[in-house]
């Protein structure tokens, strides 16, 4: 597995040319096994680990089946000024209104028309704690309880199950796919309310869609990178889906609000895994796992920190539906197969590494799309009336995001971040990678 190190002080060799700019400066030799002897408990490690340097927006990630030795300075992470060099100080925090380029981490606030009616406390969206807003005084989180109250007046209990014939399907045409199942998602009583509670809280936990324009330091190939890294991580450490979905929501949550110098742009990639691992997997990996996988280029102390701070950006809101939630129910809902269902998989996390466009669209869109691509693909209807019942959407709705998606999946053979597809040329995932894209989709009635 490849990783890349944030900063040039790291003790992995890395090499700098006499040249100046951090587009000449080169990582060196690969490291191979871990130099403290110290036992890993989470899972197997990979036998070689390549040490790279800082993501910038010009680098080409060598995948770690093909990395064998490098002589030019091609398809390699560069380094950057180091925090000390940068006058970051100890904790990479900012105070609001110093440079941007001189600090590690800074609160975003946009100036147009949009945001300027809303005040400082709030990113298109994402509404901020007033924590977030003093981050000077960042040692003390104030948790403020929410009050929930039912109005007893109404006579409404939430005990009492609405059966009527919404329920059900509106049409014969579609199947009838809620039944027994150990997911709550999938019984039918509550089935219909979860699905809409999911598609609300989808709106409600979005990215702001421009965020990479507010961003004075970091690019959206550099985010790719950084995505082609978390998805090999994943691998590594043998974490769900789901992990490495929220871990990437976080990270463009994080990214809404905050700007971010490319030197501690891994920092928040390794924190947002970790949160997000502790909140979905049942053994996480502990956090010396995550300061090992960046060579060491961090602290113990500075992912916690890290986390931290994503934790008060994010003001702990944490359950947001991502796109695995809404495949797992399109997948039912279109009958697939094993092919089908890993083709669609496939073509979702291809999404994960590109900003633009699919950070436009809505996690439960994207789902869509994958599972009508999919179907496409393999000769099947593409878009069914069960489909359209169970997702909302209809085939014009989607076929922006299939045309996309189309796109997205013929360049992927020459896309230089290769992470999903290799993952997905395994064959216990039935190398669903090595499918032909399609060449045409139908067009929208």
């Amino acid at each position: 597995m490849s990783y890349f190190s944030g900063s040039s002080t790291s003790t992995s060799g890395i090499v700098t040319n006499t040249t100046s700019g951090f587009e000449n400066q080169i990582p060196g030799i690969r490291k191979t096994k871990r130099d403290d002897g110290q036992t890993l408990s989470t899972a197997p490690q990979a036998n070689k680990r390549a040490a790279l340097g800082t993501i910038t927006s010009n680098s080409t990630r060598v995948q770690p089946f093909r990395a064998a030795k490098a002589t030019s300075s091609e398809g390699f992470f560069s380094t950057v000024q180091t925090e000390k060099s940068s006058g970051a100080g100890k904790s990479g925090f900012v105070v609001p209104g110093t440079a941007v380029s001189q600090q590690g981490f800074s609160i975003h606030i946009d100036s147009d028309e949009h945001s300027a009616t809303r005040g400082a406390d709030h990113v298109d969206g994402l509404q901020l704690n007033p924590t977030v807003t003093s981050l000077i005084n960042r040692d003390n989180i104030s948790l403020r309880p929410e009050v929930f109250s039912l109005d007893e007046s109404s006579g409404e209990t939430p005990m009492v199950l609405d059966t009527s014939s919404d329920q059900t399907c509106e049409t014969s045409r579609v199947i009838e796919i809620d039944g027994p199942d150990e997911r709550e998602i999938f019984i039918p009583e509550y089935a219909k309310d979860i699905f809409e509670y999911l598609k609300e809280a989808e709106t409600r936990h979005k990215p702001k869609a421009t965020y990479m324009k507010k961003q004075p330091d970091i690019t959206c190939s550099m985010r790719c990178i950084l995505v082609d890294w978390l998805v090999e991580v994943a691998e590594e450490y043998k974490l769900h889906n789901e992990t490495l979905y929220l871990a990437i929501n976080y990270i463009d949550r994080f990214l809404s609000a905050m700007s971010v110098l490319r030197s501690k742009l891994q920092l928040v990639g390794a924190a947002s895994m970790f949160l997000a691992a502790k909140f979905e997997e049942i053994y996480p990996p502990e956090v010396g796992e995550f300061v090992y996988i960046t060579d060491d280029t961090y602290t113990k102390k500075q992912v916690l920190r890290m986390e931290h701070l994503i934790l008060k950006v994010l003001s702990f809101d944490l359950a947001i539906p991502t796109i695995n939630v809404f495949l797992n129910r399109f997948l039912r809902a279109a009958q697939a197969d094993g092919k089908t269902e890993q083709l669609a998989r496939f073509l979702a996390e291809l999404t994960l590494q590109e900003y633009d466009p699919y950070i436009r669209y809505l996690p439960s869109l994207i789902a869509a799309s994958a599972v009508c691509l999919a179907n496409h693909t393999l000769n099947q209807q593409h878009w069914t009336p069960t489909l359209e019942h169970y997702s909302g959407f209809s085939y014009p709705e989607i076929y922006q995001c299939v045309k996309d998606l189309q796109n997205t999946f013929i360049n992927s053979v020459n896309h230089p971040q290769q992470a999903v597809r290799e993952k997905y040329k395994s064959p216990k995932l039935l190398q669903v990678s090595l499918i032909q894209p399609p060449q045409s989709i139908p067009p929208p009635l």
